[in-house]
């Protein structure tokens, strides 16, 4: 069968995870976060996978925002920052408003022209998902966003990538996923 479906992973694949703790580094008033945003923003990652992966281990769901706040607790305690309450309210909110990679925005326009259909598949909780491309303008160019809350566990489980077959309509031969 030819693939006629290219879905993408959202976080570190469309979406740029380091652009929030960026953001607020080159923020006024962020001069000690702008010397160590790189560490705690790799470490807020690498906590959000790690969670995910221990929950899904443990048969213990949650929403990836709650552990997006958890990773993050941890990144900044990490770094001696768990004090400042600003930062913390300040990088949550624009994780609500990450940036595509440059090149997303030609990549999707391309697929849907040569008859593509695109998804994304994520851990993000559907609402991260539809803030993410919102604040993207990539709504023209994604044809459906797929989220772990529908079976409450997290990738790499295979009840997750199912999820693309119930909800296309198409046989895993026909998908190409794309992450990172």
């Amino acid at each position: 069968m030819p693939l006629n479906t290219c879905v993408f992973d959202a976080y570190g694949t469309l979406f740029d995870v380091n652009a929030a703790a960026r953001t607020a580094a080159n923020e006024p008033n962020r001069e000690v976060f702008k010397e160590v945003w790189p560490g705690v923003s790799n470490i807020w990652r690498m906590k959000q996978l790690q969670y995910t992966w221990l929950r899904s281990m443990t048969e213990t769901y949650t929403d990836f925002w709650s552990i997006t706040q958890d990773s993050l607790d941890f990144a900044l305690e990490t770094h001696k920052l768990q004090n400042d309450l600003a930062l913390k309210e300040r990088l949550l909110a624009l994780y609500w408003e990450l940036q595509p990679y440059s090149e997303v925005s030609r990549v999707l326009e391309e697929l849907k022209k040569n008859g593509i259909k695109t998804a994304i598949l994520s851990n993000g909780s559907p609402e991260m998902l539809s803030g993410a491309v919102k604040s993207s303008n990539l709504y023209e160019v994604i044809d459906e966003i797929i989220s772990v809350e529908t079976v409450k566990i997290f990738k790499p489980s295979a009840q997750v990538y199912k999820q693309v077959e119930n909800i296309i309509g198409c046989y895993k031969s026909e998908v190409l996923f794309v992450s990172s």
